[in-house]
C-alpha cells in the first residue's frame, strides 16, 4: 500500500530519468538512480531548507559532452547535488593504460535499484554499478527511518579483477543556498591538520587562514585538505545546523572546497555560491596517478572489497 505518512518509498521520473523519493516526517530526499546516486535534494521540511547546493545549469540528462575533453564529461551535466566519487578523485587522470575523466567514473552512469526496506518503520534502497574502465562494482544503500533527520549511506566497492588495483572514493557533498548563507560556521575535531593545495585555484590568491566562516559572494575561490580525524565528523552552523559523520579510517581526508561567485569564467560564469564539504580516502584533487604516487590512494587486492558508512543529519 502507498503510504504518505512515517518513512515512504516512491520511484518518479525526473527530465526522463529514473530518481528515487525517500521521505519521513522531517526529511525528503531525491536521488537520481539514471545519474551517479546522485543526492539532488535534502530537504528539512519543518524549515523547508534544502541543504544541497543546485547549479544554475539546471539537471541535464547525461549526454556525450559537446567538446572532446574529460572535464567537459563531468562538468556538462554537473547539476550540484552529492556525488559518489569513484575510482578517480579530481582532475582527468591515466592509470595502468585507463583515461579516467573528471571524477570519473560512477558519477555519470546509471544504477540499478534493489528495495530492500519499505515499511511505515523504515525504508532503504541498494543502489549499484560497475565501472566501464577499470574492473569495480560499486554500491551504496541509502536508509531513512521514520522520525528522524538523518540519512545513513552504507557504501561497497569491489575489486572484481585477478589483479591489485588503486582507487580514490569520496563523497561530493556540496552545500548551497538557502542553506549556506554568509557568515555560517564549519566545525570539525580539535587537532585536524590543513594541508593547502599546492597552488591557488583564483588567480587573486589564497585564503588559507580564513576558511571556517563562510566568506560573503565575490571572496577568492579556495581547496584545502583536512586530516588527522580520529573520528570523521564536521558540522555547519547556519540557519539550521547540519552534522555529517563518516569512516576516516577509509577516508582520512576531508577535501574543503569554496567558489564563492567569484570565478567568472567558464565554468562558473560567477554563478556559483557553494561549499564542498568531501569525505575522501586521497588527495589531492589532482586525479588517480597524482594519489598512487603520493601514497594516498586506496589498493584492493583481488575479489577485495572496502565498506564505508555515511550518515547526514539536519540539527534544527
Amino acid at each position: 500500500m502507498r503510504r504518505n505518512w512515517a518513512a515512504r518509498l516512491r520511484e518518479i521520473t525526473i527530465e526522463g530519468m529514473r530518481a528515487l523519493v525517500l521521505e519521513n516526517e522531517r526529511l525528503r530526499v531525491t536521488v537520481l538512480a539514471d545519474k551517479g546516486g546522485d543526492v539532488v535534494e535534502f530537504l528539512h521540511k519543518p524549515s523547508d531548507t534544502d541543504l544541497v547546493w543546485l547549479s544554475p545549469q539546471g539537471l541535464r540528462r547525461p549526454l556525450p559532452p559537446q567538446a572532446a575533453d574529460d572535464v567537459g564529461a563531468f562538468v556538462d551535466h554537473y547539476e550540484g547535488g552529492w556525488q559518489e566519487v569513484f575510482p578517480n578523485g579530481g582532475a582527468p587522470s591515466v592509470y595502468r593504460g585507463a583515461r579516467l575523466a573528471q571524477h570519473g567514473e560512477v558519477a555519470g552512469l546509471p544504477w540499478s535499484v534493489e528495495v530492500l526496506t519499505d515499511t511505515a518503520r523504515e525504508v532503504a534502497v541498494r543502489l549499484a554499478v560497475r565501472t566501464r574502465r577499470l574492473p569495480y562494482r560499486v554500491e551504496k544503500t541509502f536508509r531513512l527511518a521514520s522520525g528522524t533527520a538523518a540519512l545513513e549511506v552504507e557504501g561497497r566497492v569491489t575489486n572484481e579483477a585477478p589483479v591489485a588495483l588503486h582507487a580514490m572514493w569520496g563523497h561530493h557533498l556540496a552545500f548551497g543556498r538557502p542553506f549556506l548563507r554568509p557568515g555560517a560556521r564549519i566545525r570539525v575535531p580539535e587537532g585536524v591538520r590543513v594541508i593547502p593545495h599546492a597552488t591557488s585555484i583564483d588567480p587573486r590568491g589564497r585564503r588559507a587562514e580564513e576558511l571556517f566562516t563562510v566568506p560573503p559572494p565575490g571572496s577568492p575561490s579556495e581547496i584545502v585538505y583536512l586530516t588527522g580525524f580520529d573520528t570523521g565528523w564536521y558540522e555547519v552552523a547556519s540557519q539550521v545546523g547540519l552534522r555529517v559523520e563518516w569512516d576516516a579510517e577509509v577516508m582520512p581526508y576531508l577535501w574543503l572546497w569554496q567558489e564563492l561567485g567569484g570565478s567568472t569564467d567558464w565554468p562558473w560564469w560567477g554563478g556559483a555560491y557553494v561549499v564542498g564539504l568531501e569525505p575522501f580516502s586521497s588527495m589531492p584533487t589532482d586525479g588517480l596517478s597524482a594519489a598512487v604516487d603520493n601514497g594516498t590512494a586506496m589498493l584492493l587486492g583481488p575479489a577485495q572489497s572496502r565498506t564505508s558508512r555515511l550518515r547526514v543529519e539536519v540539527i534544527a
